[in-house]
């Protein structure tokens, strides 16, 4: 009768061992599944955005070197894409962004609009935070992150400027001469508040001034008072 007592409390303890077992195996499953799920997610977004700046970067005539440094980054968020899910349609939607960002071509004619502008915009200051996250994990030296910060600072400034000049140079050929005037204004008050190299700030400035002097012609400076009596004497 022992004996048999025994026999059972073994089996309860091995059907309980079993029970646990598998419980913990399919708990650690899920577990897994949910940290895959949220790696993805986390990588479905992160690509996204930086495939779309690097068409940005590109479009905008980026230094190659500050591109080719995001595209490694990117490249190595959509290897770990294709481990995590081969052959899904992630992969197939990340790929398609890469080959876009791919053929990206110089051409500030593609912010010709408010909404492209601003889109270039965006994407640009995002590059621009993930050359500090880049630094902060060790794949940028501290010094060329903040050369490469500059460079984007200076690079999203040149573009909205670009774009305005643009914008303005259609509008009077339009005709219209005052929403010209405006842009041109608006790409010159940007220059001045704008921390750019003096030769280049020299050079835009010089662009717009002509820009805006051929619809609004400055007026001459008054000689002052002594200047006008001598007039008068003679």
């Amino acid at each position: 009768m022992l004996q048999d007592n025994l026999i059972y409390v073994v089996l309860i303890a091995i059907v309980g061992l079993a029970a646990l077992t598998v419980n913990f195996i399919i708990t650690t499953r899920e577990q897994q599944e949910n940290a895959r799920q949220k790696r993805l997610t986390w990588l479905q977004s992160q690509s996204e955005h930086l495939f779309k700046a690097i068409a940005v970067l590109r479009e905008a005539g980026c230094k190659p070197e500050i591109v080719s440094k995001l595209n490694e980054h990117a490249v190595s968020l959509l290897d770990e894409i294709s481990l995590l899910a081969p052959e899904s349609e992630l992969l197939e939607a990340t790929t398609r962004l890469q080959r876009n960002a791919d053929s990206a071509r110089p051409n500030t004619e593609v912010f010709a609009n408010d909404k492209a502008l601003k889109r270039a915009q965006i994407y640009i200051n995002f590059a621009g935070k993930l050359v500090v996250q880049l630094a902060r994990g060790g794949k940028l030296t501290p010094i060329l992150a903040r050369s490469y910060q500059q460079e984007l600072y200076s690079l999203r400034i040149r573009v909205v400027v670009e774009a305005h000049i643009n914008q303005g140079t259609r509008f009077e050929a339009a005709g219209e001469i005052m929403t010209a005037l405006s842009h041109y204004k608006h790409a010159k008050a940007l220059l001045v508040r704008a921390s750019l190299p003096r030769q280049s700030k020299a050079i835009a400035m010089d662009r717009l001034q002509k820009l805006i002097a051929n619809i609004q012609p400055q007026r001459p400076k008054s000689r002052g008072t002594l200047a006008d009596s001598i007039d008068r004497l003679l």
